[in-house]
């Protein structure tokens, strides 16, 4: 058997095929269209979600349900000895909460290690890449999890929302203020931090907004992570779920104000979508998680 796996959710924003070629495992995350639930990446398209999303259908996002956690990790433990499961922030979801208490219980207890690190989307994709990089250079399920969860605020990222209705729908504004924004053009930028998503600033059209997210995000490596930009040790992030042509632009945008970074990009899962909309954008960054001293 292989000595430590990495799980991840599909809140990472990693697909089923991309977790293959990784040689990860990712658990589809369900939702729910008018009461008619729904697994992402598996029984439904992204294309067919964005269509029943503008329709007006009603979408909600619901927690795995634990037979289906343990399944996924009792399959996982066939192939490795132990594993690292990176889900969705417990600040965004309960899911994360429950997956720990079960691992707690036999015949997890020692096996299967979740890392609470506030991470979602983008963020939690490159979490996923830092724990195969430490697993790569020796550390132990253990020692991964610790470094991880202590670089749990070590991330940031903006997203520009296009549309305020899926905002309306989930009871993050008010019907009014739903209303009004529309009238007056208001795009809010949200900016997600250490596990929690709050309002950053409202802008007046969506060209202010990618404006604003990209000054945020250039104060931020200037400011906050600072020491980690100046060694080289952060990684830029973009996330989107609009259509591939301003998708595109946006990470163009993103390349000529940060020039010579690499930037991850990834599509905002089904599950972010939902409460964001059709065509959102997001900038973010992460930092290197630092090694565990080794005596």
């Amino acid at each position: 058997m292989k000595p430590i796996g990495v799980l991840t959710d599909s809140h990472s924003g990693i697909t089923q095929t991309e977790a293959a070629r990784l040689g990860i495992r990712v658990l589809p995350m369900p939702f729910y269209i008018e009461e008619e639930c729904f697994y992402e990446d598996v029984s439904l398209s992204r294309p067919e979600f964005y269509d029943r999303l503008k329709s007006g259908a009603n979408v909600t996002t619901s927690q795995p349900a634990p037979a289906d956690v343990m399944k996924f990790w009792d399959e996982a433990l066939q192939e490795f000895e132990t594993v690292l499961y990176l889900p969705i922030s417990s600040g965004l979801s309960g899911s994360c909460a429950t997956a720990a208490a079960l691992a707690q219980e036999s015949p997890y207890d020692g096996k299967v290690f979740v890392v609470d690190n506030g991470r979602v989307s983008a963020p939690q994709h490159r979490a996923v890449l830092d724990a195969l990089e430490m697993v790569s250079e020796g550390f132990s399920a253990a020692e991964i999890k610790t470094a991880l969860e202590q670089a749990r605020a070590q991330m940031v990222i903006y997203v520009g929302v296009e549309t305020l209705e899926n905002l309306k729908r989930g009871g993050r504004i008010s019907p009014a203020t739903a209303s009004l924004g529309t009238l007056l053009n208001i795009k809010p930028v949200l900016k997600f931090d250490v596990g929690t998503l709050d309002t950053f600033k409202k802008c007046r059209g969506f060209s202010k907004a990618r404006q604003t997210m990209i000054e945020a995000m250039r104060h931020d490596l200037e400011t906050v992570f600072k020491e980690a930009y100046d060694k080289g040790e952060v990684s830029l992030l973009a996330a989107s779920s609009a259509d591939e042509e301003t998708t595109a632009s946006w990470v163009a945008e993103i390349q000529e104000a940060f020039p010579g970074m690499e930037i991850l990009c990834d599509e905002l899962s089904l599950g972010v979508s939902c409460h964001i909309g059709a065509g959102g954008l997001g900038i973010g960054c992460s930092c290197r998680p630092k090694r565990p001293e080794r005596s």
